[in-house]
């Protein structure tokens, strides 16, 4: 997979992950410093991972989801970055986040390399989403090109609308 960092190429590691796979097991860190791993998670799932939540499009890309998954009943959005809890804690309380879970990889980056999304020369974790049934199966991959850009927040949400 070739992904670029502001035009860049960016050398990724970890899984590359397809629809139809199993959600691999993670383990991410909340704001309140406690662990969050995959058996923490149920019904259907939209997993985020972004750079850093503190930028304008990661601070847009949730912001987005947070307004737009409250009109899905039943879908649970997590925000996934190497921000550490407390900076997270503070975005979302600063920007009235209700809808969305942070957490973070900066622990163990377990997260961005079993969903193939660590880059490894930035430290940071490249854009994605992931869309996961009730059952744990992947329904919808997305890898954003250009790690800059946003993702197909249309395509995403309706993947969560169809997914049981």
């Amino acid at each position: 997979m070739k992904l670029k960092f502001q035009g860049k190429p960016v050398k990724v590691s970890g899984n590359t992950l397809k629809i139809g796979d199993t959600v691999p097991d993670f383990a991410v860190i909340n704001n309140a410093m406690d662990t969050i791993s995959l058996k923490d998670t149920k019904g259907v799932r939209i997993f985020l991972t972004v750079p850093s939540i503190d930028t304008p499009v990661c601070d847009l890309e949730t912001r987005t989801f947070n307004e737009k998954t409250s009109e899905i009943p039943g879908v649970t959005v997590y925000t996934i970055s190497m921000d550490l809890p407390f900076a997270q804690n503070r975005w979302c309380a600063a920007n009235g986040i209700k809808n969305v879970i942070t957490a973070s990889d900066f622990k163990d980056r377990l997260f961005g390399k079993n969903f193939g999304t660590y880059m490894d020369d930035l430290g940071l974790l490249a854009r994605a989403a992931f869309v996961a049934d009730s059952t744990n199966k992947i329904i919808y991959v997305e890898y954003v090109p250009e790690v800059t850009n946003q993702p197909n927040f249309d395509a995403i949400l309706a993947a969560a609308k169809k997914a049981k």
